[in-house]
């Protein structure tokens, strides 16, 4: 009956409380990719010592599946965990699910996956065009994210569109009371 009861409030909480500004969550990404930065760069390193730093295609293709793994891993793993990576508790910024007092697993794949769609289409664009020039690719990929970003206008909770699909939303946390 508690359990029931700390959902329920979990719950209640969740939706009454403000998503935070579409400003602070892209600050909250520059400063994810950062720290996502210095978490691949040790996979990369442990991926390159446990393969002997061969050059092989499949080898190159392995170290590219393993930063995917390492990458999931480590949002998966922080959503379920605590509902925010580092630098969404940095900001404040919490990952919650309406009926939820903790985010499901599968949730979290869901959303993991559902949030390629911030790079994955600009590269299918630059793909299908044949762009592959580093300028051409990183002006499809800023056009991209902008365009994902817009969807949070598009939402009457201002929620991006991988939280829309995945039944998840973004709030925000109170500032701490330092005593």
């Amino acid at each position: 009956m508690q359990a029931t009861s700390t959902i329920e409030a979990a719950a209640s909480a969740s939706s009454q409380t403000p998503a935070p500004t579409i400003r602070r969550r892209v600050l909250a990404m520059v400063y994810e990719a950062f720290l996502l930065l210095a978490v691949e760069m040790l996979a990369v390193l442990l991926y390159l010592l446990l393969t002997g730093n061969r050059q092989e295609a499949v080898y190159q293709h392995g170290l590219k599946a393993f930063l995917f793994l390492v990458t999931a891993a480590y949002f998966i793993w922080c959503w379920v965990d605590s509902g925010h990576t580092l630098a969404m508790k940095t900001w404040r910024i919490k990952l919650v699910q309406p009926g939820h007092a903790r985010l499901p697993w599968r949730t979290a794949v869901v959303r993991f996956l559902l949030a390629w769609g911030w790079v994955v289409p600009a590269l299918l664009v630059c793909g299908a065009l044949g762009l592959h020039a580093k300028g051409q690719i990183a002006i499809a990929l800023v056009i991209g994210v902008a365009a994902w970003a817009m969807t949070a206008f598009l939402d009457k909770d201002r929620q991006f569109l991988h939280d829309r699909l995945a039944g998840t939303r973004l709030v925000s946390l109170p500032k701490r009371v330092r005593s």
